[in-house]
């Protein structure tokens, strides 16, 4: 899924409430976090991950990279959700080049949707571990409905669209780039204003995903449908900026309620896993996005899952270039970034 040879690009996550862009150098001296920003959404603009008002958002991500002052028109970006099938396979052991040419066929067997309706990648994951004739495969289809939608708004927005990557992959490259010492499975999710990533990693490996729709939005719409208010006081009242409009015993008794069903869909998902794969023991979670930092919700997944949980930080492995950037401020929203960052290293010549 890539449409340009340069190699540096900016890394544009686009949420339903936000969009973030990065970008990150490669020095002698390590990386450097140039740039980064966020800017909300107009409520309807974007659902489920459909461009719904193009116009809208295109004008929305010129006016981020005209206050970042990026001159980068190079971008990769990412989708998600039931648009996005991701599936590890097992099939005979070939070269890369002949499962190019069959990767097509072994697909129809996997996926829900019309071959000629998806955009495939694979990624060869290694040797069978008791079969030698057998190889593992990540297997990845994503509608051309969707990647044609993201792909105008990105040329509507003046970009030159280079990677559409996968969320999850996303979550992974941050992953790789921050927690070296991190070996053994380890889940990471990813919870935003509506959807759920989580990918469970072996030894630096995506092991299993899955794509949930919820997220932090159902607590704000909640709170306006209780107290009869608009989105924008909802939201100020879930962020605990009007106290004077809602009593604070019931938001934090909705903010629970909520937090608990995420928790339960990652248990969920842990149980699936555990239920595949019975040997293996999850040994932490890293947590992301913008509803990781609502109140209460780390110590409850850690008491849902019986597992550890960690909030992510995608900058700990980078220099911060504090001329363009209020690193106070950027660890205060470190969790919201985790996807964006992913984006922000990737490099046209990666697979």
């Amino acid at each position: 899924m890539i449409f340009s040879k340069k190699d540096h690009l900016i890394g544009l996550d686009i949420g339903s409430r936000t969009i973030k862009l990065g970008e990150v150098l490669d020095t002698k001296k390590g990386r450097i976090l140039q740039r980064f920003g966020m800017i909300d959404v107009p409520q309807g603009a974007i659902l489920e991950g459909r461009i719904k008002e193009p116009t809208v958002v295109a004008d929305t991500i010129r006016s981020l990279i005209q206050e970042l002052g990026i001159a980068e028109q190079n971008v990769a970006t990412s989708v998600a959700g039931y648009s996005v099938i991701i599936k590890r396979i097992t099939v005979g052991k070939v070269t890369e080049e002949e499962l190019e040419e069959s990767i097509q066929y072994e697909a129809e067997q996997y996926i829900p949707f019309d071959v000629q309706d998806v955009n495939i990648d694979f990624h060869i994951i290694g040797e069978h571990e008791t079969n030698p004739n057998q190889m593992h495969v990540m297997l990845v289809a994503a509608k051309k409905e969707i990647i044609n939608e993201y792909v105008d708004l990105l040329e509507m927005a003046g970009l030159n669209p280079c990677v559409i990557d996968i969320d999850v992959f996303a979550l992974e490259r941050v992953f790789e780039e921050n927690y070296l010492n991190e070996e053994g499975n380890i889940a990471l999710i990813d919870i935003g204003a509506n959807k759920m990533n989580i990918n469970i990693v072996k030894d630096y490996m995506s092991a299993f995903t899955r794509d949930v729709t919820i997220g932090g939005e159902q607590i704000t719409r909640e709170i306006a449908s209780r107290w009869d208010c608009s989105f924008e006081e909802a939201e100020a009242i879930k962020l605990g900026e009007a106290t004077d409009k809602a009593p604070k015993e019931q938001v934090n008794e909705i903010i629970h309620t909520y937090s608990s069903r995420w928790g339960d869909e990652v248990r969920r998902a842990i149980d699936f896993y555990y239920s595949t794969s019975p040997e293996e023991e999850i040994r932490r979670i890293i947590l992301s996005g913008g509803a990781a930092q609502t109140p209460g919700f780390s110590d409850l997944l850690s008491a849902e899952t019986s597992i550890d949980v960690k909030v992510c930080d995608p900058f700990s492995s980078m220099t911060i270039n504090e001329k363009y950037n209020d690193v106070d401020h950027l660890q205060k929203i470190a969790s919201q970034a985790a996807i964006c960052m992913g984006l922000a290293l990737r490099r046209v010549d990666e697979k």
